[in-house]
């Protein structure tokens, strides 16, 4: 909970200090104990991304990742074979490692991670094109990541190209056909079949999700992708007891990521990492620079995005436990060299997520994609407030808002929704129907459940077009 705390205030992810909690426990540190079972952390790993990825899938809203759907798909999937081999090619011929250890590496870290992007991005509102691709990028790429990895660990030789990507390909389909299904018949389910406990519904849906992972990989397709679109679509059914399901969910993903990340920091011997923390700063180097923004460019060239869109997601690409994970895939296969597999893709993660992680927010701003005037821009969040069947919005009001200068009475919120408390410079107050909101305001809000999402794109409405939005065309 500490280390929750201090991520939140440092704009640092939360993986670097719990790994920093496993390092300190581990053999050079604090408590020196001894643990190197790559095949036990392997598991827990599958299974705790397997809990992060329903976690992820169930939060996601599709009317938000819709439109974003195509970008997402090309670059989790070209984009991600275009960072592989330009990763690679710099792993070889720059450090040094041979092709095989140069392509593990190269498909390890091309995986981003969701959890480690919006951790840092959460104090700066974007627009909804670049978090949508952003979050379904990170939910669709680890599943080619995957079998990439699993093939180039092989100890048979790795198949040509064509028929690695016909494999892809087929796996992916099979994960894909398989989550939807799975996810469209428990919601099916859940919506028709009473329980007796109100309870027991939150449990069932994560219990729906975890059987999609299975079912796809007992099918040889992809258990990751399945997982997540199960999620997704049993996020976007209208379930009984969504509130507590919600929060469920997210105290299980909570558990996992701790878990994980302790786990991997256990697993890792700091005095082994000197000799390969040049290596990894080169290779990561090449990553961020070279890789992830000719991965960005090449696959968003159809969608006409604009540059500054493009600049801020070539440098959200953040790694965070996925990567680590996958290096125990060729340690379990007792491929050469994987002890220094797993130590340079370990650095990578640490110093560029202490890099990118920080800076982020100041890139946005500097891109002018913090106060851009579209929905994202009053960084709204909703706490459920079950017994009412409703929700407490909070709404920050940006500099470039044009809710500045509107009266409560003139957000012509829907019947159900009401504001109840306005934050204003470091005092709290309930405002009048007259009350004039100021830039840097923020505001409580509350809606019932059937004008929760009209109440919400009211408010967008107005941050966007002022008091007379909806008259004059804006945000009809």
């Amino acid at each position: 909970m500490a280390a929750v705390r201090i991520s939140s205030r440092s704009g640092l992810p939360s993986l670097l200090l719990y790994l920093g909690i496993g390092i300190a426990i581990g053999q050079d540190g604090i408590f020196n104990v001894t643990f190197n079972n790559a095949e036990l952390t392997q598991v827990i790993g599958y299974a705790a991304l397997v809990v992060i990825l329903a976690e992820g899938g169930l939060g996601t809203k599709w009317k938000e990742i819709r439109p974003a759907l195509p970008a997402a798909v090309v670059l989790s999937t070209v984009g991600v074979a275009v960072s592989v081999g330009v990763t690679a090619a710099g792993a070889h011929y720059l450090v040094g490692l041979e092709w095989r250890q140069a392509l593990i590496i190269g498909a390890v870290v091309s995986s981003t991670d969701a959890a480690a992007v919006f951790s840092v991005l959460r104090k700066v509102p974007l627009p909804s094109r670049v978090t949508g691709v952003l979050e379904a990028e990170s939910g669709f790429n680890d599943a080619p990541v995957v079998i990439l990895v699993v093939a180039f660990s092989s100890v048979d030789p790795v198949h040509a190209w064509y028929v690695l990507v016909g494999e892809i390909a087929l796996e992916l389909a099979i994960g894909a056909a398989i989550g939807l299904a799975v996810g469209f018949l428990g919601a099916w389910g859940l919506r028709h079949v009473a329980l007796p406990a109100s309870g027991l519904y939150p449990i069932a849906v994560m219990a729906i999700a975890v059987t999609a992972y299975a079912a796809g990989a007992l099918a040889h397709g992809s258990g990751f992708l399945a997982v997540y679109l199960a999620a997704m679509v049993l996020g976007n059914a209208k379930l009984p007891h969504w509130p507590a399901t919600r929060g469920f969910a997210d105290g299980l993903g909570w558990i996992a990521q701790i878990g994980m990340f302790v786990l991997l920091g256990l697993l890792v011997t700091p005095h082994n990492l000197l000799d390969d923390f040049w290596p990894a700063v080169v290779i990561g180097l090449i990553l961020t620079m070279v890789a992830r923004p000719l991965e960005v460019v090449l696959s968003l060239f159809p969608f006409r995005i604009p540059w500054r869109e493009q600049a801020l997601m070539s440098w959200a690409g953040l790694r965070g436990a996925v990567p680590i994970i996958l290096a125990t895939i060729p340690m379990v296969a007792g491929i050469e060299g994987n002890e220094r597999i797993f130590n340079i893709v370990f650095v990578l993660v640490v110093v560029y997520t202490l890099v990118q992680g920080p800076t982020l927010p100041w890139l946005a701003r500097a891109l002018k994609l913090g106060d851009s005037g579209e929905a994202a821009d009053l960084g709204i969040e909703s706490a459920p407030l079950e017994r009412l069947r409703g929700h407490l919005l909070s709404v920050a009001i940006p500099e470039e808002s044009k809710m500045h200068g509107v009266e409560v009475a003139e957000l012509r919120l829907p019947a159900g929704s009401a504001v109840t408390l306005v934050v204003r410079d470091d005092k709290s107050f309930v405002p009048s129907p007259t009350t004039v909101l100021r830039r840097g305001d923020e505001l409580l809000v509350v809606a019932t459940d059937p004008v929760r999402d009209a109440a919400e794109k009211r408010l967008r409405d107005v941050g966007q077009g002022g008091k007379l939005a909806g008259w004059l065309g804006t945000g009809t």
